[in-house]
């Protein structure tokens, strides 16, 4: 199921076209696919952030062990862990990794993240949404005062995206 471009909402997860990884050569974020079963898999599914015209997407991990271990070396050294939140989807504990966000347009958004058989997008709880997004704010905040907290170039994918338009 595709999504209409205008339905697209923030605190949703979605996929993201190959195209936007195809062009803008992330390579610090996972972008692979596997077949099972049920068909192809996207992942990672990412968490939507909205700020002005550009959603900063949030991907989520089920490599929560791999995290638990960063977050608690970063709690243990600076009191907090910024670029992680632990999040349940579908009654799953997983991993929201903010230090790994990129900037997206509508443009390359693929699809939402819904429920099979239905159109019930799979969501994630207010609290952990609020906790996200006050996150991104502040990597966001960073960034724009040349502070680099995330894996990914995100000021300079912004810049790109803007050049787009």
């Amino acid at each position: 199921m595709y999504i209409q471009r205008e339905n697209m909402e923030e605190n949703k997860l979605y996929f993201i076209k190959k195209e936007y990884f195809d062009k803008y050569d992330c390579n610090e974020i996972s972008k692979d696919k596997e077949t099972n079963e049920q068909g192809e898999h996207n992942r990672p599914c990412y968490y939507a952030f909205k700020d002005g015209e550009i959603y900063w997407m949030i991907p989520i991990s089920s490599q929560v062990k791999k995290y638990e271990a960063v977050y608690n070396k970063s709690v243990k050294k600076y009191g907090e862990c910024v670029g992680i939140s632990f999040v349940y989807i579908k009654g799953n504990k997983n991993v929201a990794l903010l230090q790994n966000m990129i900037p997206v347009t509508e443009k390359y958004i693929e699809k939402l993240y819904t429920y099979v058989g239905t159109k019930d997008p799979i969501e994630i709880n207010n609290k952990k949404k609020k906790e996200i997004n006050a996150k991104a704010r502040k990597i966001v905040r960073f960034a724009r005062k040349n502070v680099k907290m995330t894996f990914t170039p995100i000021m300079d994918l912004e810049k790109r995206l803007y050049k787009e338009k």
